[in-house]
């Protein structure tokens, strides 16, 4: 192997750690949607708490499997936060931008369909930017590469500095 991942593997990486935060973002998201709009919150709070449980989502999404490979909590909350704070930063900021964007998006409500494909259609936008976001992280060892040291696959190099 030439020093570390091909750019293939490279980008394959960037979309499973981005589908990783694009799962945990959409259960926030959707989940904060429904509370907010249940509760007639404004579009503010609704989007404020639709952000916070996007955070904890993929957050969660991403300590489960480094938490099996045997690392303590709180190194696994750091790995964690390490990985995903800008894939998750990006990819909220895109959606709810667009959620914001398309016009009357916001207000249509859960039963609409325009809602639902304005979601649909936001974290599509956010998955296309957020991959070269990850990928460039991961490239200088940063985001997912932080977690993949704990996936207990046996590929890759496990050097410790």
């Amino acid at each position: 192997m030439n020093h570390g991942a091909a750019p293939a593997s490279l980008t394959k990486l960037a979309v499973s750690a981005t589908l990783h935060c694009l799962a945990g973002c959409a259960i926030g998201e959707v989940l904060g949607m429904v509370i907010g709009t249940a509760l007639g919150w404004s579009n503010l709070s609704t989007i404020v708490l639709a952000v916070a449980l996007a955070f904890v989502f993929g957050y969660a999404l991403t300590i489960r499997p480094v938490l099996k490979s045997g690392l303590p909590l709180k190194k696994a909350i750091g790995v964690a936060l390490a990985a995903d704070t800008v894939s998750i930063a990006v990819m909220e900021i895109v959606d709810n931008g667009v959620m914001l964007v398309v016009p009357g998006a916001m207000e249509a409500g859960l039963n609409s369909w325009l809602f639902w494909t304005a979601l649909a259609f936001s974290l599509a936008i956010a998955f296309v930017v957020t991959v070269p976001v990850n990928r460039w992280l991961i490239s200088r060892g940063r985001g997912h590469a932080v977690v993949h040291q704990y996936h207990g696959g046996h590929e890759g190099h496990h050097d410790h500095h």
